[in-house]
């Protein structure tokens, strides 16, 4: 990643028909998970789920995968039309004037939409801030449900791969972990999504 990178810009690994995105668990919801080719009991529908589709920005967030309760990372294949349709329909958790006309505006749609976004520092090997900012995205309501049924294609433990990393790093082997990193592009957006999310700048 390069400082030059738009101030938002949702970079992901994707082909095209599905987007990976990453999320961390604990061994008792992974692996009826990976079991089941998606979230079952006692993964909890009623809850917000957070999906992220920068790894590094994951790995963050779960400590490498040493974080209670996020020991395990999954890496789920989601279609890139769900993905899309989430994004299409989502609210930033946050008021942001240039893109609600007024705070009434964007309390109404935090009020009626099932996904929420935020954009937060992008981290780098260290886990350090980068100038640039990387997408979550909370999906609840219809939009969890649809996650959990018809989105998701697939799930894979990537924990090992997160240790690998995580040792490399410790090590002072940057360059070779780096070379282990999931190749993550830019993702292409519609100017109407865009739009919805805050993306650019």
């Amino acid at each position: 990643m390069v400082a030059s990178a738009p101030m938002r810009q949702i970079r992901s690994s994707y082909d095209d028909s599905t987007v990976v995105v990453y999320q961390a668990y604990s061994p008792h919801i992974a692996e009826p998970a990976l079991a089941a080719g998606t979230f079952v009991s006692p993964f909890k529908r009623e809850r917000m789920t957070w999906i992220k589709p920068s790894f590094l920005w994951m790995m963050y967030r779960c400590g490498w995968a040493s974080k209670p309760g996020q020991e395990r990372v999954l890496a789920v294949s989601m279609t890139r039309s769900g993905f899309e349709w989430a994004l299409a329909r989502a609210c930033l958790s946050h008021y942001v004037p240039e893109l609600y006309s007024d705070r009434r505006e964007w309390a109404e749609r935090l009020r009626t939409s099932p996904v929420r976004i935020q954009w937060d520092p992008e981290r780098d090997l260290h886990h350090r801030p980068l100038p640039h900012r990387s997408l979550q995205v909370g999906l609840g309501g219809a939009a969890v449900d649809a996650y959990v049924d018809t989105w998701i294609t697939g799930i894979q433990d990537v924990t090992d791969q997160a240790w690998r990393i995580r040792e490399l790093v410790a090590a002072g082997q940057l360059d070779m972990a780096a070379g282990v990193l999931p190749v993550e592009r830019p993702y292409p957006l519609s100017a109407e999504i865009s739009a919805a999310i805050g993306a650019g700048g």
